[in-house]
């Protein structure tokens, strides 16, 4: 099953956190969100496909992500896990920890967003389009 979220850059993206990569609904980014990676998204994961979020919501389900940006792309992957209530209206969170919340999409992720390579990152901070598409068998 796959789904893809539209998201668009930001001037202010720096993606520089170690545990933490976000996309949001919001328009509207500070230098302190370091962890998101786009704004303006399509879909947050309460809007995820009721399929999908049952998929998730599977332990150590394996989920892959694959991001493109101008012709750049990068994938990695993480776990759901049957805590996640997929359910904030506004942000995808995609964590290295196994912390749970209302944002979170996926646990134990192979990258965050101080991860990205910098090529994606400054063309995101152009305000460029960009894709997350999320596989999950």
């Amino acid at each position: 099953m796959e789904y893809i979220v539209k998201f668009q850059g930001h001037p202010n993206i720096t993606a520089r956190h170690k545990t933490t990569l976000e996309i949001t609904k919001e328009p509207h980014l500070t230098l302190r969100g370091d962890c998101i990676i786009g704004v303006n998204s399509s879909a947050s994961v309460y809007d995820l496909p009721d399929e999908m979020k049952n998929k998730i919501r599977k332990n150590n389900s394996r989920i892959d992500f694959l991001i493109t940006v101008g012709g750049f792309s990068f994938s990695f992957f993480g776990y759901g896990h049957e805590g996640l209530s997929l359910s904030h209206p506004t942000d995808i969170v995609i964590r290295k920890s196994e912390f749970l919340s209302n944002r979170t999409l996926a646990i134990r992720s192979s990258a965050a967003a101080i991860d990205l390579p910098r090529e994606i990152v400054a063309i995101l901070r152009t305000g460029a389009h960009g894709e997350l598409k999320i596989f999950i068998d």
